[in-house]
């Protein structure tokens, strides 16, 4: 039980790296504010409160389906 919970907080985790990592991109490649602005900028503009809910929502959503595809097959 406590490895399946380890487990599962690495690959939520990770999904939220993905989706931070993502948004930095976006940045610095499609808005071209990060180029202008800086790193410090870019990063203080995506770690915000509703991109942190949407990240989590998402990485559960994530998770629950790689298990149940996992499970199925």
């Amino acid at each position: 039980m406590k490895r399946s919970v380890w487990r599962g907080l690495i690959e939520i985790g990770f999904i939220i790296f993905l989706f931070y990592s993502n948004l930095l991109m976006g940045e610095f490649e499609r808005s071209s504010m990060g180029q202008k602005k800086g790193l410090l900028w870019a990063l203080s503009d995506i770690f915000t409160t509703s991109n942190l809910v949407i990240a989590t929502i998402a990485a559960l959503i994530g998770y629950a389906l790689v298990e149940f595809l996992r499970a199925k097959f």
